[in-house]
C-alpha cells in the first residue's frame, strides 16, 4: 500500500487513547524486520531515519528512504516514514522529496529563547511543504552561567507551563517531553515521571512522544501510553536484538564467513522484538 502519513497515525492513536510505535533503521535489515514485525502484530508502524543514521550512511539520505518506501508499499499494514533528530536545515529540506511526512526538529540543545525560534522557522517550512513537525522540549538550564540542559541529560524535565508556551508561539503539531528516559541505554532501568506525565497530557493540545523509550521497562511504557504518550520511539532495543543474535550465531558457526545467515538471524531477532514492543505498546489503553 502507499506511505502512510506519520500525523494521521498519530492523530488516529491520540483519538483513540492509544499510541503508536516508531522504530529507528539503520540497514534494511532493520527496514525489513520492523515491517515483519508490524505485519506479525497486524498494526500501523512508523520508520524512523535519524541525521546519525544519514551521517551512517555516507552523508545520503536516498538510498534508505528509498529502501523504506519500497518495503512500505509493499506492507500489508500502514508504515510511515519519518525524519527523525533533524538538527540541519539543508537535511530537513530534503525530507518531502524523500518520501516523508514527518519530520522531528531537534533544536532541544540551544537556550529556550533560540530554540523557540529555530523550531518556529522549522515549522513554518514544514507545514508549507505539508509535513507534520515534532520538536523536544526539555526543562532548560543555562541559569547562573551554566549551558542548556540536554532533554535527555539525567534529571532533565519538561515544564507544562513552558512547554505549553513552546507550542502555541512553534506551532509545532507534536512535542517529544522529558520525564526521565535517555537515549541509548542498553538496559531497561529508566523510571519515568508520570505525575509529570498527567501534568504534561493535561497542558498541552498536541500528541506527545516518548523518546529513549528502549530503556523504559515494559511497565512503565504501558503506563506512558496510559499517561498520555501517543508516540513511542524506539532504537536501541533493535540493535540490541541485532547484536546479540549475530554474535549468538558466530559464537555457535565460528567458521562462517558469509553474512547472509548471521545477518538474517539478527533480523529475525529484531522482527520478534518489534511484535513483542508494539503489543506492549498497543496494549496499554487511556
Amino acid at each position: 500500500m502507499p506511505l502512510a502519513r506519520t500525523g494521521e497515525l498519530i492523530t488516529r492513536a491520540a483519538q483513540a487513547h492509544s499510541a503508536v510505535a516508531a522504530f529507528n533503521i539503520i540497514t534494511l535489515e532493520h527496514i525489513e524486520a520492523v515491517v515483519t514485525g508490524a505485519e506479525a502484530a497486524g498494526t500501523p508502524v512508523v520508520l524512523q531515519v535519524s541525521e546519525n543514521a544519514v551521517k551512517f550512511r555516507q552523508g545520503r539520505l536516498l538510498p534508505l528512504a528509498r529502501a523504506a518506501t519500497a518495503a512500505a508499499e509493499r506492507a500489508s499494514v500502514p508504515v510511515a516514514l519519518h525524519l527523525d533528530h533533524v538538527q540541519g536545515d539543508d537535511l530537513l529540506r530534503q525530507a518531502p522529496d524523500a518520501g516523508f511526512s514527518s519530520v522531528m526538529y531537534d533544536a532541544a540543545r540551544l537556550p529556550y529563547a533560540d530554540n523557540l525560534a529555530a523550531t518556529r522557522a522549522a515549522a513554518d517550512w514544514a507545514h508549507t511543504q505539508g509535513l507534520w513537525i515534532e520538536a523536544e522540549l526539555g526543562e532548560i538550564g543555562g541559569k547562573d552561567g551554566k549551558p542548556p540542559l540536554d532533554a535527555h541529560a539525567p534529571g532533565a524535565r519538561t515544564a507544562p507551563d513552558q512547554a505549553r508556551a513552546f507550542v502555541a508561539e512553534t506551532g509545532v503539531d507534536a512535542l517529544a517531553v522529558a520525564i526521565g528516559s535517555s537515549h541509548a541505554m542498553t538496559t531497561r532501568t529508566a523510571a519515568l515521571d508520570h505525575d509529570l506525565l498527567k501534568r504534561l497530557a493535561a497542558a498541552l493540545p498536541v500528541p506527545l512522544v516518548l523518546h529513549g523509550s528502549s530503556g523504559v521497562p515494559d511497565t512503565g511504557l504501558a503506563a506512558a501510553v496510559t499517561g498520555g504518550i501517543a508516540k513511542v520511539n524506539i532504537g536501541t532495543a533493535l540493535n540490541l536484538a541485532l547484536t546479540g543474535a549475530v554474535r549468538d550465531h558466530l559464537a555457535a558457526h565460528p567458521e562462517a564467513v558469509d553474512a547472509r545467515p548471521y545477518l538474517r538471524a539478527g533480523r529475525e531477532a529484531m522482527a520478534r522484538e518489534v511484535k513483542r514492543l508494539i503489543g506492549v505498546v498497543e496494549g496499554a489503553r487511556r
